[in-house]
């Protein structure tokens, strides 16, 4: 009777998988630990976004203090377009909070004549920035003029003929930072910790005593993560979706979108573990690789932030990231209703960093 690699294959993973439920560290850093931020930031809801994307209208008046002080304001962060209908898809998909004029007032009772247009899609960002502009202009006329009152007339312009009502709540920006973080450290730690373990405890020996081909003993502990953090997965969108609100657009597909984009990010990141297995020298120099490879990313990979409130001169180096892009396109996917051809600018970067991890696991793993 033949040997069934299969099988084999199969055993190893359920004896993987058991593994993984007794590790205390695998359960704490890949569901535990982004559970815990998911539930935090699910109950503050809103509060924790102060920042605002605005557009500033063409034509606008930008030689006065207002301007000045608006770009000089932390809260607000003027962004630009090049072409008039991706403006309308960003408005339309709550990307920015508002459009901001500034013109010079053919009255003299002010200088200048203040308008804000907005969508229901940035319910959750008008208001507060409105209150924002008219503290701005508050100040201004405080400052310049003793018996004048104001320095601007405003005037906010709420469109409500936009099809797209969706509210962005702060989950829909939390729970894909926190997937994306659990994929990562799933797959760095887990595999570099496994493969090392196994080849310092002699098991990976062993293994190569019984007829089970190398292929099928990868195979086989690669599958106990892939089943063991896909679950996670599913457990952390389900909890979002149900207790916060947080929002899949096309509801199913939406949801099982997310999972291919999760498997994908998962191995992309596994690719880092097998390299640090291969070049880790003793299992206590597993963590600072790791750490070197994961830490930047939770930092700068637009876990917590967007990358655009990072300094220009660092938002190179975090739009490198191969974490960055698995958020970017899990909250496309999830919020704006992109279809995942939709995202296929950052699918295509994670697949070259897939290619490329693999290609330098194979150079340097090793079995004995």
């Amino acid at each position: 009777m033949a040997y069934n690699q299969f099988r084999a294959m199969m055993a190893i993973t359920r004896g993987s998988l058991r593994a993984i439920l007794r590790s205390p560290s695998a359960i704490v850093f890949s569901f535990i630990f982004p559970f815990l931020f998911i539930m935090v930031f699910g109950f503050i809801g809103n509060s924790g976004m102060q920042s605002y994307r605005v557009v500033l209208a063409p034509g606008s008046d930008t030689a006065n203090a207002f301007y000045a002080a608006l770009k000089n304001n932390a809260s607000i962060k003027f962004v630009e377009y090049p072409a008039e209908k991706e403006l309308n898809e960003a408005i339309t998909k709550g990307r920015v909070a508002g459009i901001i004029a500034i013109k010079k007032s053919a009255g003299a009772a002010v200088p200048y004549e203040v308008s804000m247009s907005s969508s229901t899609s940035s319910n959750d960002k008008w208001p507060q920035l409105k209150n924002v502009i008219t503290g701005v202009i508050d100040q201004i006329s405080n400052r310049i003029y003793k018996n004048r009152p104001s320095y601007a007339l405003f005037d906010f312009d709420y469109k409500r003929d936009i099809k797209e009502i969706r509210q962005y709540k702060t989950i829909d920006f939390i729970l894909p930072g926190q997937l994306g973080f659990s994929l990562l450290t799933a797959g760095v730690f887990g595999l570099a910790f496994v493969f090392f373990n196994l080849r310092n405890t002699m098991v990976l020996k062993r293994f190569f005593a019984t007829p089970i081909s190398r292929t099928y003993i990868v195979l086989g502990e690669a599958l106990s993560r892939v089943v063991f953090q896909m679950a996670t997965a599913v457990i952390i969108i389900l909890v979002g979706y149900f207790l916060f609100g947080f929002t899949l657009v096309h509801g199913v597909q939406t949801f099982f979108e997310m999972l291919l984009l999760s498997f994908l990010g998962l191995l992309v990141f596994m690719g880092f573990g097998f390299i640090i297995s291969g070049v880790a020298k003793s299992d206590s120099s597993i963590a600072p690789f790791a750490n070197l490879i994961t830490m930047p990313q939770f930092l700068l990979g637009g876990t917590f932030f967007s990358v655009d409130v990072f300094p220009k001169w660092l938002q190179p180096i975090a739009n490198i990231m191969p974490l960055t892009h698995l958020n970017t396109a899990m909250r496309s996917v999830a919020f704006e209703g992109q279809s995942l051809w939709g995202v296929r600018t950052e699918i295509g970067i994670l697949i070259l960093w897939g290619l490329l991890v693999y290609f330098i696991a194979i150079k340097v793993f090793r079995w004995e």
